[in-house]
């Protein structure tokens, strides 16, 4: 798999993992990781358009690893949901 199909499969990805955490009850500062981690893919997007591989990959795989310590702070809230 080269570059441009990994960018491409892990913003999908976000967007499946965002989706599906968006239905849980989240206090404020949860809800403001979310939101960056929503920024971060946003700008991944952008750098992904202007060819800016390695930018565009490093802002995916942030936004993967805030939405991954909202999963790990909040645990107990998403597990009970489910």
């Amino acid at each position: 798999m080269n570059i441009e199909e990994r960018i491409k499969k892990d913003i999908k990805l976000f967007n499946q993992n965002i989706e599906r955490i968006e239905k849980f009850k989240f206090n404020k500062q949860i809800k403001e990781v979310i939101e960056l981690s929503k920024m971060y893919a946003s700008d991944a997007g952008s750098y992904f358009e202007k060819k800016d591989y390695y930018t565009a990959f490093s802002c995916i795989s942030y936004a993967h690893g805030l939405l991954d310590a909202v999963v790990k702070i909040d645990e107990e809230n998403i597990k009970s949901a489910l």
